[in-house]
């Protein structure tokens, strides 16, 4: 069998419309020779009456913070009723499919309820649908413990469905359906030049999810880049050819730079030896914010000066830490972190070089870099970061 993964996402079946549209998908997979499984999402967002936000609205934040695994029962229902819904366009369309909890798919999870870690796939039973020619309609999202709980996969994780099952089964792709074309070298919002990524490797990817970019979830990377299966992001409502995403990405590009990201709502903290002089948990500082969850990026150590950024949501928790250690520290508010990334930029000289002059060409102040094999980071304050995304995309895709 040559297996083919197609998850659809909460807007490709929130409509009847938009459902006809995955039959049109799943029909050329099989008249393609391929055997479908597909996974899907609650339909809707916040507002209609099936999606996940919807759903979650319907109990008590009491209830919510302190009763997690009938909430995972709760946030299911959402997947197990598109999948149903699914079905039954499938049976009207001659299709023999039949729909699947988590569990029922084969994912089992430890007991970690609303944030669940899967702990192995057993294929048995999905492989004995296939091989009667079923089609699978999975519910993303979800799996179920041992004990036969339910449990969910964190916040959108449908995708890490799809790709934890394309790796069980072996599948020769996971495709991926959206309301988006696919990749594109930016924000299209932002950025009226960007254009459609043909190709992309999972490093490259992993780093647009992972500093900002909502393409797909991180983990779904992780898991395909493990078991090295190709994954497509497409159009439900369109013929595109979307993006490939594989181990190389593409070799033959004529720009070093892929794309580029930002992630706003950081603030930098700078800390001064010279401020802190005597105090002992100047050098402790990075292990104490560690160990209260406070996650630091961009992180510049110099002789005299640690330098890094915080989400702005952690900045009171980190300022009471700061207050009781009795350090002292400055801050820059709004901030924005532009992650420039491309595989091939490795080796190449002058590229920050190239980063800095468009940037101060425009007068945007940097006021922090660093850089990885595939990704240059710089912080400027977010007044000006449409100004630098455009300035930086015309400079490298031009």
């Amino acid at each position: 069998m040559k297996i083919l993964i197609q998850k659809f996402g909460g807007t490709s079946v929130s409509t009847k419309e938009r459902r006809l549209k995955v039959i049109e998908k799943v029909k050329k997979a099989i008249l393609d020779g391929f055997t479908p499984v597909v996974v899907v999402s609650a339909m809707g967002r916040k507002g209609e009456p099936y999606a996940t936000d919807t759903l979650l609205s319907l109990v008590d934040n009491n209830f919510k913070q302190n009763n997690l695994l009938p909430l995972d029962l709760l946030l299911s229902c959402g997947e197990i009723i598109s999948s149903v819904v699914m079905s039954n366009e499938f049976f009207n369309a001659n299709i023999d499919a039949i729909p699947l909890t988590g569990g029922q798919s084969g994912i089992i999870t430890n007991d970690n309820f609303n944030d669940a870690e899967v702990s192995r796939v057993d294929t048995k039973h999905i492989l004995s649908l296939l091989e009667k020619g079923k089609v699978p309609v999975v519910t993303g999202f979800q799996g179920i413990t041992e004990d036969g709980y339910f449990t969910t996969l964190g916040r959108g994780a449908s995708d890490f469905t799809a790709a934890v099952l394309g790796v069980a089964l072996k599948a020769k792709e996971i495709q991926i359906y959206t309301d988006v074309d696919g990749i594109m070298t930016a924000d299209p919002r932002i950025v009226g030049e960007a254009c459609l990524i043909d190709k992309i490797s999972y490093n490259e990817v992993f780093q647009f999810a992972d500093q900002g970019a909502k393409v797909i979830h991180p983990r779904a990377v992780e898991m395909a880049m493990r078991g090295n299966i190709p994954l497509v992001i497409r159009n439900t409502m369109s013929d595109s050819h979307g993006t490939l995403i594989n181990s190389i990405g593409d070799e033959n590009g004529s720009s070093i730079m892929t794309g580029i990201t930002h992630m706003s709502d950081r603030i930098q903290i700078n800390v001064l030896s010279e401020d802190n002089k005597n105090n002992n948990d100047l050098d402790e500082v990075l292990d104490i914010l560690a160990e209260n969850n406070i996650s630091l990026d961009l992180i510049n150590i110099f002789p005299n000066q640690k330098t890094f950024t915080i989400d702005k949501n952690c900045f009171n928790k980190f300022d009471e830490i700061m207050k009781k250690m009795e350090l002292k520290y400055s801050h820059i508010d709004d901030c924005s972190k532009l992650s420039i990334i491309g595989s091939r930029m490795v080796g190449v000289p002058g590229v920050m070089a190239k980063i800095l002059k468009a940037l101060k060409g425009e007068k945007i102040e940097v006021l922090q870099t660093a850089d990885s094999h595939t990704t240059i980071w710089c912080l400027v304050h977010t007044v000006n970061i449409k100004r630098a995304l455009n300035v930086i995309h015309k400079t490298f895709m031009s």
